[in-house]
Formats: C-alpha cells, sequence, structure tokens
C-alpha cells in the first residue's frame, strides 16, 4: 500500500488559532519521540495546547518503558503539551483518562467499529479487543502536561509486531485519512480538556468519571497487573474511583484495593 504525507496546511487550517483550538502545530518526518521533543519544548516556554505530529517515531514509549512503534504513514503519532496550572496537580491524573476518551469518542463517531477502552491507557476495537491505541502522559515541566497518543490508522496486517494482539482501523474495516482522524481527535480532546479545565479538574463535575467507567472495558474483567519492578498479581477490576485509580479485588486474599500505575492485562471476562 502506498502511504502519503500528511497535509501540513490542512492540518494548520482546520486547527491552529483563530480557526481552532491549537497554539502551534508542527509535522516533523521523523524523531525519537514526540513525548521528548515537546517535554523540550515545554522546558524552553512552548505555549499550552502546542502539538507535535511525527510521520515516524523511532523510540516512542508506552508504559513501564515499553515501545511503540508505526510505520512511515501508517497511523497517527501526535503529543500535546498541556498548561492545566488552574486544576490541582492531585487531579492530573484524570488527563491521560480523558484522553482516552476523548479518543474513544472520536472512534465511535467517526466509524462503526467496536471499541472501548483498557484503564488506564490503550483503546482496544474489533471483535477480539485488539490493541488500536497507546497512550503515555508525562508531566514534562512546572505546571506542564505532555500526552502522547499512538493510533494505528492505515496500519496493514504485514506491518504490525509479530504476535502482537493489535490491530488498526483499517484492517477493522475503517478506511480513513490520517488528517480527519487527526482533526477530529484533536477537537474533541481540547474541548473536552477545556471543559474539565474550567471545572478544576472536578471528573464528576463534567460527568468524565460516569463517562469513563461505561467506556472502559476493563471494569469486570480477570487482570494481570504488572507493576513497574517487576511485581505482578491477578485480581478481578471491579471499578474506578473518583481519582482514576483501578479498583480491584485481589484473587487471593479478597482484598479490594486501589491501583494508581502500572500495566493491565486482560484475562478473561467475569460473566
Amino acid at each position: 500500500m502506498e502511504y502519503r504525507a500528511l497535509d501540513v496546511e490542512e492540518l494548520r487550517s482546520a486547527l491552529v488559532e483563530p480557526s481552532g483550538p491549537v497554539a502551534g502545530l508542527d509535522v516533523v518526518e521523523r524523531t525519537g519521540s514526540t513525548n521528548a521533543d515537546l517535554s523540550k519544548a515545554a522546558l524552553a516556554g512552548a505555549p499550552d495546547r502546542t502539538v507535535l505530529v511525527a510521520e515516524l517515531q523511532e523510540s516512542g514509549r508506552g508504559r513501564l518503558d515499553r515501545r511503540w512503534t508505526s510505520p512511515f504513514g501508517a497511523g497517527v503519532t501526535v503529543s500535546v503539551l498541556l498548561r492545566p496550572t488552574a486544576v490541582p496537580q492531585a487531579r492530573w491524573g484524570w488527563l491521560p483518562l480523558l484522553t482516552g476518551l476523548s479518543l474513544l469518542h472520536t472512534v465511535r463517531e467517526l466509524t462503526s467499529v467496536q471499541a472501548a477502552l483498557k484503564w488506564p491507557n490503550d483503546l482496544l476495537v474489533g471483535p477480539d479487543g485488539a490493541k488500536c491505541a497507546g497512550l503515555l502522559a508525562e508531566v514534562a515541566a512546572p505546571g506542564a502536561v505532555v500526552l502522547g497518543i499512538g493510533l494505528n490508522v492505515r496500519t496493514t496486517p504485514e506491518q504490525l509486531p509479530e504476535g502482537a494482539n493489535a490491530t488498526s482501523l483499517l484492517i477493522e474495516g475503517a478506511d480513513l485519512r490520517r488528517e480527519d482522524v487527526l482533526i477530529a481527535f484533536l477537537r474533541r480532546l481540547l474541548a473536552d480538556e477545556a471543559r474539565w479545565r474550567a471545572a478544576g479538574g472536578d471528573p464528576d463535575a463534567v460527568g468524565l468519571w460516569d463517562d469513563y467507567r461505561a467506556g472502559c472495558a476493563t471494569i469486570g474483567s480477570r487482570v494481570r497487573i504488572e507493576q513497574p519492578g517487576g511485581e505482578t498479581n491477578e485480581a478481578t477490576a471491579i471499578d474506578v474511583d473518583r481519582d482514576g485509580r483501578l479498583l480491584v479485588r485481589d484473587s487471593v486474599s479478597g482484598d479490594t484495593r486501589a491501583v494508581a500505575a502500572g500495566d493491565v492485562v486482560h484475562l478473561r471476562a467475569i460473566s
């Protein structure tokens, strides 16, 4: 399949102020990591709602420093700099969940593909619940957060990592232009984040808590939780609390606890 570069002028015309919600948008042909590049820009004073897109990201990272790769021209690899200084930092943990929910709504609006979220940072699509997108939020500077999103849009089966439970919108039957996906997603994300910011980060005031729980496939699933340092344990995911933490019931003790960080592997659904 032949791939073409993103139309930068189309993106800027649709998204950059005053016609859109973005302060500035750049597209680079290749980079190590859009999150790392935008974090450096944040330290140098880049404004709130600065966006960086890469056609090819060579050293992208997910949770637990796992790599995220995407062939040239096949996906959307984008990072967004936010400066939600009016929101208490204790509520910033909602930003990756808000971002995932914005992406979920975008995919559902543009396609008929079955889609759901895996706590805290993946978009699952298709009947098998394969991974189609990953998210990573990082504090980049005092008062600044960088959100990184990698979405498989036009990736073919041959381009996916061997043995990975991964897919793309194209594989699942949605033949979309990357520009249309990126424009719709950024408009949705920044509108959702603006409402969250105006509410002081309160997830109840903007319906974020209820909406996330409704879209999260992790709730009600048997899961294996892999935490930094290599510790793993199995549990049943029973809810997400108002701080955005996953509530799980331990398989051995039966105790309920809140998980704030870690990677989750779905084992089987609870009927």
